[in-house]
């Protein structure tokens, strides 16, 4: 039963770490949920995910539910 308990130390520290990293490349605005003008449908904000953004989406959402099933099996056993 140790690893489960080793897994929930080390899953949110790299999640948090996952985040911040995608949080770095944008603005203080952009952090808090401002953007940079072009709002409503077709706003001038849409980019697609690329390269290394488009690698810390899919391992925040991996992370995400890793953590959630390690949660669920510490419930279980």
């Amino acid at each position: 039963m140790d690893w489960i308990q080793i897994s929930q130390i080390i899953i949110p520290i790299l999640l948090i770490t996952v985040i911040l990293l995608q949080s770095r490349g944008t603005g203080i605005g952009g952090a808090f949920g401002g953007g940079s003008g072009g709002g409503g449908l077709g706003g001038g904000d849409y980019m697609t995910k690329r390269g290394m953004e488009k690698k810390l989406y899919y391992a925040t959402i991996v992370l995400a539910v890793l953590f959630f099933l390690v949660s669920l099996a510490r419930l279980y056993f």
